[in-house]
């Protein structure tokens, strides 16, 4: 079984790569109650500086709020309220099975990349970061805070994981959805490739009360295998072996396969309004982030 950390604290916190993310900004169409003064759009109306529509006035509301311009004018007392700017609360989830640590090149190393770039995206934007990797089970590595100072905790938090079981969808977010934390954006970063299928992702990710943003981790190699002749395949993360014949109809079948959990991976994305960033773990994280990013900035 693989083991050991798929990147360095120093690759992370490399002061090229925090430049070039330093560019993208990550924007939400609305935040939930209850955060701190941030930059994004909260659903509150209320003191905050950005004017934002007028209401009548009710018993009880605040006299500082009442517009007297609009009551010289039309005899008619309205409250003008202004948009509060809050945080976004990002919780990154990096998949941490086994299978994520197998490769020589080990797509963990991508998928830690990114969820440091986009931890780096919602710091300088004073967001809430917290980190939970899962594999068989999901855990709090590091409780959602904010601060630019930050950044360096978490860089070493995501150079400190490690490869743990096999990967089940349902239990880890199960979990995740019982630590009852306040309504952001949950970023799944995996190669989704769960013994139960697709229905455990939409079983484990459908019911979640935040927003999603996956990111898919692949390789070409995935789709089309180099392999021929008689082989036996070994489950990195179970241990179960089968002997298989390579022939390109067995080939074929891998591709179809393929294409179609790919295709309703999109489709579950589609229905769910999340976001998807397929990432090729063969390519630079940036500049894959940035398509997603068009503009500069991607809206949750």
């Amino acid at each position: 079984m693989a083991s050991g950390s798929a990147i360095t604290t120093g690759e992370l916190f490399d002061p090229a790569f925090r430049e070039a993310v330093g560019r993208l900004h990550l924007v939400a169409r609305r935040v939930a109650r209850g955060g701190r003064p941030a930059e994004q759009r909260s659903r509150d109306l209320g003191s905050g500086i950005e004017f934002r529509d007028f209401r009548p006035y009710s018993p009880g509301d605040d006299f500082r709020a009442i517009d007297w311009n609009i009551y010289r004018r039309l005899g008619r007392v309205f409250l003008r309220l202004f948009e509060e700017l809050e945080d976004l609360p990002v919780y990154l989830a990096p998949d941490v099975s086994e299978s994520a640590f197998l490769e020589e090149d080990p797509r963990a190393r991508t998928g830690l990349r990114a969820a440091f770039a986009l931890a780096s995206i919602a710091l300088n934007q004073h967001d809430r970061v917290g980190v939970f990797p899962f594999g068989a089970d999901l855990s709090v590595a590091l409780r959602p805070q904010s601060g630019r100072g930050r950044a360096l905790r978490i860089a070493e938090t995501l150079a400190g994981l490690e490869a743990r079981g096999s990967t089940d969808f349902r239990t880890s977010f199960r979990r995740f959805s019982g630590l009852g934390l306040r309504e952001g954006l949950l970023v799944v970063i995996s190669d989704f490739f769960d013994p139960g299928g697709i229905e455990a992702i939409r079983e484990a990710l459908g019911p979640q009360r935040h927003r999603l943003l996956l990111v898919p981790l692949w390789r070409a190699s995935d789709r089309d295998p180099d392999l021929t002749g008689d082989v036996e395949l070994v489950d990195c993360e179970t241990g179960e072996s089968e002997d298989v014949s390579i022939t390109a109809p067995i080939l074929e079948r891998v591709r179809a396969a393929h294409d179609a959990f790919h295709g309703e991976l999109r489709d579950f994305a589609r229905r769910r309004g999340a976001g998807i960033l397929r990432l090729d773990c063969d390519r630079e994280v940036v500049p894959q982030l940035a398509e997603l990013f068009e503009g500069g900035r991607y809206e949750a």
